[in-house]
C-alpha cells in the first residue's frame, strides 16, 4: 500500500535538498538561474521528478539542462545522505512549462481587455439607428376605438 503523505513529505523534502545543493555545492557555468518549482515522488519511492524552471532564453534553459543532467549524481548522493530513506530516488529533471503557460494566458488576457476598451469606446460614440425609443406606443386615435368597444361590450361599428 502506498503512503501518499509519505511520498509527499520526501517530495518536499528532495525539492529543498535540490535546491539548496544546487545553490551551494555545484558550480558548472552552464547553469544560469535555475528555481526549483515542484517535486513529484512515485508511489513506491523509488522515482523522483523535478520541475525547474530557468530565467533566459532558450540557450541558457538548454544549457541549464545539460548542467542538471551532469549533476545528477551529486544531487542525487545529497538527496539519499539528508534524506536517510532505503532507497534513495532517481531523479529527472523536466522544465516547468507553467511560466510559459501564464505568459500565454497574460497575453490572451490583454488581448481580451483591448477588445473590450475597444467595444467599450464605440459605445459610447454610438447613436441609435432609428429613434431613442424604438417601442411603438398606441396613438390618440386608437385610444378612441378602445373606449367605443368597451362602452358597447362588442367591436366598433362603422
Amino acid at each position: 500500500m502506498t503512503d501518499t503523505a509519505r511520498a509527499r513529505k520526501l517530495a518536499d523534502r528532495i525539492r529543498v535538498v535540490v535546491a539548496e545543493t544546487l545553490q551551494r555545492r555545484i558550480k558548472d557555468p552552464r547553469l544560469g538561474y535555475v528555481t526549483i518549482t515542484d517535486t513529484r515522488v512515485t508511489g513506491d519511492l523509488r522515482e523522483a521528478t523535478v520541475f525547474y524552471t530557468v530565467y533566459g532564453d532558450d540557450e541558457e534553459r538548454a544549457a541549464s539542462a545539460a548542467a542538471l543532467e551532469s549533476a545528477k549524481g551529486v544531487l542525487r548522493s545529497e538527496v539519499g545522505r539528508q534524506t536517510g530513506v532505503r532507497f534513495t530516488p532517481t531523479l529527472a529533471f523536466v522544465a516547468d512549462a507553467l511560466p510559459d503557460n501564464a505568459r500565454t494566458i497574460d497575453d490572451l488576457l490583454a488581448k481580451a481587455r483591448a477588445a473590450d476598451e475597444e467595444v467599450r469606446k464605440t459605445a459610447t460614440d454610438a447613436q441609435y439607428a432609428g429613434e431613442a425609443d424604438p417601442y411603438r406606443k398606441p396613438s390618440d386615435d386608437d385610444d378612441d376605438e378602445v373606449d367605443q368597444d368597451d362602452d358597447e361590450g362588442g367591436p366598433a361599428s362603422a
